[in-house]
């Protein structure tokens, strides 16, 4: 009786020794829809993988103190996972361009998910993250990026001269086509340099966190497309689960599964999530006095008309970014989609 006890106890610890953590970041600040969603989802990994997988997440800066930290942090090893915008990447990754919503790009979510999941570009991207010992787990639909800002913008010409937070990369230089001067920084950082002037007006993701951020409090304007258009620069704002290789490959066919069911699950959740609390944003952004205005259909053809050329200058970085644009621009192209024809693409 003895012997079969200590059998089944020490069956009972070997069972909990098998369960495998990971410590995953994300780019959210803690206290944010944003986060609370991600750490939620989080939470249910271990009860889902029957104990097998356990995610602990941490909120931005809480151990990889800036976005180049993180993803050094993630290749090292010392995290297992990130869970950050994806276009952050753009000095490292030039192809990290294509892998989310850009200017006059597809800008719907479901021409993203279709691009991912039925048109090859997962196994292309997830190819290309290999090179630096990541795992492109798969893409997290997020939202909109709006523009907040201390003065009135009607139209792009209202731009010049004014210096503005972007993400970076392609973003930015089209913008800087319209003579924007324009700072990268982090999510955290945008509400004192908004307080304290100097940045003019900042764009980071949609009503919902910008809210949460503060933003209403320092700025007096919104920024949006033409009527059902919210942004015209970054439509589709993807973020992404991307893990360690290693910590991938010591997963069992089971759990990887597992994993990527739930980043897709998870996709549509926090989506839908975000567009709820957006709607409910705006009530209040109105009720702290701010102004929305719109950029009429000529500034978005104008915007359009500067952003082709770049799409091609970043597509040349390197084969992995024309590996990625071909396969958009040839969806683009398609009737179906019809974004593209031939005349705009002349001489690129």
């Amino acid at each position: 009786m003895n012997v079969i006890l200590a059998g089944a106890l020490a069956f009972g610890a070997a069972q909990a020794q098998a369960a495998t953590t990971w410590k995953i970041q994300s780019v959210w600040d803690a206290g944010t829809v944003g986060y609370d969603l991600f750490e939620d989802w989080c939470n249910s990994i271990e009860e889902k993988s029957g104990g097998e997988l356990i995610f602990r997440c941490f909120p931005a800066k809480a151990v990889a103190a800036d976005n180049n930290a993180l993803f050094e942090a993630v290749r090292n090893g010392v995290l297992q996972g990130m869970n950050p915008f994806t276009l952050y990447w753009s000095g490292k990754i030039p192809a990290s361009v294509f892998l989310s919503s850009y200017p006059a790009g597809p800008d719907q979510p479901h021409q993203w998910d279709t691009m991912f999941y039925s048109l090859g570009m997962l196994e292309k991207t997830r190819e290309i993250y290999q090179k630096y010992g990541l795992f492109y787990v798969g893409p997290i639909q997020h939202d909109a990026n709006i523009i907040h800002s201390k003065e009135p913008v009607n139209s792009l010409d209202d731009l010049r001269g004014m210096k503005i937070r972007v993400p970076g990369g392609m973003v930015a230089e089209v913008f800087q086509q319209f003579g924007v001067s324009t700072v990268s920084l982090p999510g955290s950082d945008i509400f004192p340099a908004l307080e304290k002037g100097t940045i003019d007006a900042a764009d980071y993701v949609g009503p919902a966190v910008n809210y949460e951020l503060g933003f209403a409090q320092v700025t007096d304007n919104i920024l949006f497309g033409p009527p059902g258009v919210m942004s015209i620069y970054q439509p589709v704002d993807l973020m992404d689960l991307t893990v360690n290789l290693r910590a991938w490959n010591s997963l069992s066919p089971e759990l990887q599964a597992l994993v990527e069911r739930e980043v897709r699950n998870y996709s549509q959740l926090h989506y839908l999530a975000i567009q709820r609390r957006n709607v409910e944003a705006m009530e209040l952004f109105a009720e702290a006095g701010s102004t929305v205005s719109r950029l009429s259909q000529e500034d978005m053809e104008r915007f359009r008309e500067a952003a082709i050329p770049i799409w091609f200058k970043w597509a040349n970085k390197d084969e992995d970014a024309r590996a990625i644009f071909d396969i958009q621009l040839k969806y683009m192209m398609n009737p179906l989609v019809g974004y593209v024809d031939e005349e705009d693409i002349e001489g690129l």
